[in-house]
């Protein structure tokens, strides 16, 4: 609420829900939301390594538990269901 750039970023109208089916998914699965994200990532093709930004200890511990979680195609579409593309955020052309 205090990061005006962070608006730039996020869509509210397109992103939460988004957000919000993963933490639904990962509750489901018995793992975090984190780990739901970065295991989608590493299913993507072309995606080999993703960039994760982690200062705590736990963000270390979601990406190493997300490159073991194995994400069923059932899963991967309910994560992808509600994704409305739009711009690149962060980008102005």
């Amino acid at each position: 609420k205090t990061d005006p750039f962070l608006d730039s970023l996020y869509r509210p109208d397109l992103d939460v829900p988004v957000i919000d089916r993963a933490t639904e998914v990962a509750a489901e699965i018995g793992v975090s939301p984190a780990q739901v994200a970065l295991a989608w990532l590493l299913h993507r093709r072309g995606v080999t390594a993703p960039i994760v930004g982690a200062t705590k200890l736990e963000h270390v511990e979601d990406a190493l538990a997300a490159e073991s979680l194995a994400l069923s195609v059932e899963l991967i579409a309910r994560l992808e269901g509600l994704y409305v593309p739009h711009p690149v955020s962060g980008i102005e052309l």
